[in-house]
């Protein structure tokens, strides 16, 4: 829906709540216009149901309205004596249109002053709830967001099995686009293949200021933009396309910032004719060929995990044993094995070839091999031609909604034909640390700026599911920061510390006050 739309929406909205509501204003003593003014007939509303007017903020909140809403047409219905549960279940069913219904076929006993407290165990317990719900949603949508790290392409500096903690006030906080979803839940209901969510109404892109923006090395937690939806196939096989919101996360170093030139040479990455160079903490890897002798016994389970080579690795001749190849090497695991008796040589794998998956799919570049390319840049103006054109298509079409039609070399945009093409927003470019194990830009391209969602801030869990026992936990990994200089430091054993003195002073604050 567009801004024009929703503003309709509202203004209908308005004049049913006025219709239906204006006599239970009256009923509790206001005037009939207050229940016509928008804003200010929440404010009213909730003095008249005795509940505290910064509830007003809540019910503009996308999630958070939908569980608001029903609580504030049984409390509506409760204020003029409809307490029974037949009441409560009639509010609720009709979206509150009940309330009309009682307001005019039925005699209004306004109760002042009615008490908040819950009137039975049961309703505390759903009210608990409720409350407990509203502020988790909060906190996940604004502030801070859990994340599973689920594969290897950022191995070393994220494993697989990280719980992170992702920040949504570094870059600002995306309000949410998709209105009608369960809160909690991402796209999929749990333990289900079924969506949690309506694909409409939808809001316009929206974000808070942040305190930063997204810069070079940036680890960044943003939404797949090529999300096919492979779980939720309609009967022809088709994709699916989810709003952008519910697309799902993936998490990559932003190598890339909007207005840079970038190229791959050899698996090198180089930003306006520079090298990146990447933080200490980052380790790029890449897949080796090893020769062997074929004579020296060499522990390779041993000295794998010794390196901590988490990815797969497999031997090319069965027979001889000559070759192995190890899909996610380091460099400085790559030059320790030249050292080892009977290992002749290793080579980094650099694809030579064109492969026909990679961005902008051409059929001229590879994942080692790439560009240059320009990263769009909001307000910036690119030349556009049948040769420039499929590096901005999904740009033009997916991302800015715009109507595409090429004939031969002619290149109409909204039916007028374009040369050139300005961007309404910015795009960066992300890949994973493990170059040769990471779907990532070089297969899908750009990341447009509505598509971020945060910066991983914190570890709080780390978990090794081939581990045994205790061993699962790696506790090294507890409470560490994902970004800063040095290497990864542990919080954990301060975070105990922290945990042992709130219970002791917990309990002898109570201690004192129950004397």
């Amino acid at each position: 829906m567009t801004l024009s739309q929703w503003f309709i929406f509202f203004l209908l909205i308005q004049i049913v709540h006025f219709i239906g509501t204006w006599k239970l204003y009256v009923s509790a003593g206001r005037k009939a216009w207050e229940a016509a003014i928008p804003v200010y007939n929440a404010i009213v509303l909730f003095k008249i149901i005795g509940r505290p007017t910064w509830w007003t903020i809540l019910l503009f909140l996308p999630i958070i309205n939908l569980i608001l809403f029903p609580v504030v047409w049984v409390e509506t219905l409760g204020s003029f004596g409809k307490n029974s549960t037949l009441d409560k279940v009639l509010g609720i069913a009709t979206f509150g249109l009940y309330i009309a219904y009682v307001s005019y076929t039925q005699k209004l006993n306004y109760t002042a002053n009615r008490s908040a407290e819950p009137v039975n165990k049961t309703a505390d317990t759903v009210g608990s709830l409720l409350f407990a719900i509203v502020v988790a949603t909060f906190v996940h949508t604004y502030f801070i967001q859990p994340f599973t790290i689920p594969t290897s392409s950022l191995e070393k500096s994220l494993l697989v099995g990280d719980f992170l903690f992702v920040s949504k006030v570094n870059y600002g906080a995306r309000t949410p686009m998709t209105t009608v979803a369960l809160p909690m839940v991402h796209d999929t209901i749990p333990l289900t293949k079924k969506k949690s969510y309506l694909n409409w109404p939808q809001l316009p892109y929206f974000r808070l200021p942040g305190f930063q923006t997204v810069e070079r090395n940036d680890i960044v937690v943003f939404n797949w933009p090529v999300d096919t939806v492979y779980k939720f196939r309609d009967q022809s096989g088709l994709r699916v396309d989810k709003p952008i919101d519910k697309k799902s996360n993936y998490v990559k170093r932003c190598v890339g910032v909007p207005g840079d030139q970038l190229e791959i040479k050899d698996g090198i990455v180089f930003v306006n004719g520079k090298e990146l160079i990447l933080p200490e903490r980052a380790k790029p890897q890449f897949s080796y060929k090893v020769a062997l002798d074929g004579k020296t016994p060499i522990d390779f389970e041993y000295l794998l995990k010794d390196m901590d080579v988490t990815d797969g690795a497999g031997f090319m001749n069965a027979e001889k044993r000559d070759t192995l190849f190890i899909a996610a090497l380091t460099a400085a695991n790559a030059e320790r094995l030249k050292h080892v008796p009977g290992i002749t040589g290793v080579q980094k794998i650099i694809s030579k070839e064109v492969e026909p998956g990679i961005f902008p799919h051409v059929n001229k570049w590879n994942r080692d091999n790439f560009g240059p390319i320009y990263i769009p840049q909001q307000g910036k103006t690119v030349a556009l031609n049948v040769e420039t054109l499929p590096f901005y298509k999904a740009i033009i079409t997916d991302y800015e909604k715009n109507d595409l039609k090429v004939t031969g070399k002619e290149i109409r945009i909204n039916g007028k034909i374009a040369t050139s093409y300005t961007f309404q927003q910015n795009y960066y470019w992300m890949m994973g640390d493990n170059r040769h194990n990471s779907e990532d830009s070089r297969y899908w391209g750009y990341v447009p700026e509505n598509h971020i969602v945060g910066k991983p801030i914190f570890i709080w869990m780390s978990w090794d599911s081939n581990a045994k026992g205790l061993k699962k936990v790696r506790w090294d990994r507890l409470f560490t920061t994902v970004s800063g200089e040095g290497q990864p430091q542990s919080y954990f054993k301060l975070f105990l510390l922290a945990l042992v003195a709130y219970f002791i002073g917990e309990y002898f604050w109570k201690k004192k006050k129950s004397v």
